[in-house]
């Protein structure tokens, strides 16, 4: 969804939050879940007119209130499909006076006004007082693929809203980085089998990585990709040769056959796509 809307979904929830969360929870005990559906405290009449001259003192609060961390999927980059929605989790800490929570929003773009993103759900979302100052909030975003284009495979923002019991809103944009990626995979074939030793073999293959616009695989064109042998009984791959895909993502390398042993592809990624490496296949050398 837009930033805007985003944002305000965010900074909605957290509102209502700090009605229901009273000042007598700001120690380490206070917690609170956005799936109990809270409800607002009926103040007395003397809190009342406390809080009608108060409107200073609530500014003073909200600027004393300092967003310390964002953490989105543990810090690892988020991979989507081609056409497969994905929840990953997300962290943050805030500390302030009276300080009701925070959550993300994570967005890419050239601002964050004309940016594109999405937010947190409201489901599973707990926050949780770490000391009289502290505020540590959880939960999970779900990212669509089917909204994306494929040039928003990037580093995105991590941006954050927090509220204080004052109500007032502290947005900081770009509190930390995640990146986005296309998800990418590799086949590898070796042939004829079984073989002489000595004769030629070819091990083909093919990169692929998630089209979100058309909700398919395409081939990854242009791409080095490591061609790697195991001889049988071996702990480890060496890399044979190194060969580029076709325009359609196809990979071809002719090798002289000498034992038995297991063929695979492994591609190193780039910023858009992650690593990923094929299956083995096993050629029997005669």
């Amino acid at each position: 969804m837009r930033i805007r809307a985003t944002v305000a979904a965010v900074s909605g929830a957290l509102a209502l939050s700090a009605l229901a969360v009273p000042t007598a929870q700001a120690d380490d005990s206070r917690s609170w879940s956005a799936d109990h559906g809270f409800t607002a405290l009926q103040p007395a009449q003397g809190d009342q007119a406390k809080r009608a001259s108060g409107a200073t003192a609530k500014a003073a609060k909200a600027a004393k209130v300092k967003i310390t961390s964002a953490v989105v999927n543990g810090g690892k980059p988020i991979v989507l499909a081609a056409n497969a929605k994905k929840t990953v989790s997300f962290s943050t800490t805030a500390t302030g006076s009276g300080l009701v929570g925070s959550a993300p929003f994570i967005w890419v773009g050239k601002s964050v006004n004309s940016g594109f993103g999405f937010g947190p759900n409201e489901k599973g979302f707990t926050c949780k007082g770490v000391n009289a100052t502290t505020t540590t909030c959880k939960g999970t975003i779900t990212l669509n693929p089917a909204k994306l284009k494929n040039a928003q495979a990037a580093n995105w923002h991590v941006g954050v809203v927090a509220v204080p019991e004052s109500g007032e809103e502290i947005q900081k944009d770009s509190v930390s980085r995640v990146k986005v990626q296309r998800l990418s995979k590799v086949t590898a074939n070796a042939s004829p089998e079984p073989v002489k030793k000595g004769k030629t073999i070819t091990v083909t293959g093919k990169l692929t990585r998630a089209n979100w616009e058309t909700k398919k695989y395409a081939g990854y064109a242009t791409q080095p990709v490591k061609l790697q042998f195991k001889k049988k009984g071996a702990k480890s791959y060496t890399t044979v040769k190194t060969v580029k895909t076709s325009s359609t993502g196809v990979l071809k390398a002719t090798v002289k056959a000498s034992v038995d042993g297991h063929w695979r592809y492994s591609f190193a990624g780039t910023a858009s796509t992650p690593a990923v490496t094929s299956g083995a296949d096993f050629l029997d050398v005669k």
